[in-house]
C-alpha cells in the first residue's frame, strides 16, 4: 500500500496499482476494472489464464457482463475456440426470467438476477464448460453462474480468475472451490485504529 492508497500486486506477469476503495467505515477493497487496464493487459492476462486453464480440455467459456467480457473474449481465443457465452446481471427484453438466479455482489448494495440468455442456453448443454472473471470476491456471482450452467446441461469442469480477493469466496463455493485457478490473489482491508490493515480471511 502506499500513501496514495493504491495496492499493488500481480496478475500473472503482470503488475498493477489498484485503486484502494472504502466500501464501508470497516472494509476497503482493491479493485480491479479489467476493463481500465486496457488491450494489451487483456491480451496478455487472457493468455496466460488460458494456459491454466486448458489441462482441463473447456469446449467452451462462460463470463459475466460487463467487466468479464473481454477476458471472455481473451481467454476463448487463447483456448481455440470461437465461441463464449456471456450472463447478464442487467435486465434485457430478450434474457427474461427463465434462466436466472439471484446474486450479490460485493460492489453492489442491491440484490440482482444473474441471467442466461435461453437462446444461447444449447451452446452450453452437454459441454464442458469453462468459468470465468475478473474477480473471484465473495464468490456470489461465480456460484450463480455455476449454478445456471448446470441448470441447462452444461458441465462446469474449471473456474477461472485473474484474482482472488480474500478467502470467503472458497466456503461460498464449496465443493467447486478446488476448481479455481487464478493469476493472482489480494486481500480485503479493515480498519483497525485508523488504520487499513490486510484481511486474507
Amino acid at each position: 500500500m502506499d500513501q496514495l492508497r493504491h495496492y499493488r500486486t500481480s496478475v500473472g506477469s503482470q503488475t498493477l496499482d489498484l485503486p484502494l476503495v472504502p466500501l464501508s467505515d470497516e472494509l476497503t477493497i482493491a479493485l480491479l476494472i479489467c476493463v481500465d487496464h486496457g488491450v494489451a493487459f487483456a491480451e496478455t492476462a487472457g493468455r496466460e489464464l488460458a494456459a491454466l486453464l486448458a489441462e482441463f480440455d473447456p469446449e467452451i467459456v462462460v463470463s459475466v457482463a460487463t467487466m468479464g467480457i473481454p477476458l471472455a473474449i481473451e481467454v476463448t481465443r487463447s483456448l481455440g475456440l470461437d465461441d463464449y457465452v456471456i450472463l447478464h446481471k442487467t435486465p434485457k427484453i430478450h434474457l427474461g426470467e427463465t434462466l436466472a438466479e439471484p446474486v450479490r455482489s460485493i460492489t453492489t448494495d442491491a440484490q440482482q438476477r444473474l441471467r442466461l440468455d435461453p437462446a444461447r442456453a444449447p451452446a452450453l448443454e452437454g459441454r464442458r464448460v469453462a468459468v470465468v472473471d475478473d474477480v473471484i470476491s465473495t464468490g456470489a456471482s461465480t456460484l450463480a453462474a455455476l449454478n445456471l450452467v448446470r441448470r441447462v446441461g452444461g458441465e462446469p469442469v474449471v473456474i477461472g480468475a485473474l484474482v482472488t480477493e480474500g478467502s470467503g469466496w472458497s466456503s461460498v463455493l464449496g465443493d467447486d472451490a478446488p476448481a479455481v485457478r487464478t493469476l493472482g490473489s489480494i486481500p480485503v482491508f479493515r480498519t483497525s485504529v485508523g488504520q487499513l490493515v490486510e484481511d486474507w480471511d
